[in-house]
């Protein structure tokens, strides 16, 4: 519960706008009640019988967790997993690369069956300029 009060303090002091915490299903009373007397909004995700992630924050992220009808955060489609690393707040810039290599290795696992075209960015080639003194 230590990380669970952590992650509470760093969304109430506003450093994050939302919150994926995962632990032990025991915990899930414990922490719906502290999320709902500090009135923030909330989505519990069922892992297995023993574990469950619990996402909080802005009631807008949480909506948006909502609309995405989460079974599993391995269900996420390339789209979804590249939104709700970026609500989490993870490095944009790496959240495009992990992005671009899912479509990039999906593109060629699934070549033959959807017929992916894969688009190869040429280097503009540039001649020799000689400079007559």
């Amino acid at each position: 519960m230590r990380v669970f009060t952590h992650h509470l303090h760093e969304y109430k002091k506003g450093l994050r706008t939302l919150v994926l915490h995962t632990t032990n299903a025991r915990n899930r009373d414990t922490i719906e009640k502290r999320l709902e007397s500090a009135a923030i909004e909330y989505y519990i995700q069922d892992v297995t019988e023993t574990k469950i992630n619990v996402f909080f924050g802005n009631p807008i992220c949480i909506e948006v967790i909502k609309q995405m009808n989460l079974e599993s955060l391995s269900s996420l489609t390339d789209e979804e997993d590249f939104i709700l690393g970026t609500m989490l707040g993870y490095d944009r810039v790496k959240q495009c690369e992990r992005y671009l290599k899912k479509k990039r290795s999906g593109c060629i696992n699934n070549l033959e069956k959807v017929g992916c075209k894969l688009k190869t960015v040429s280097r503009p080639q540039t001649d020799a300029i000689s400079v007559a003194g």
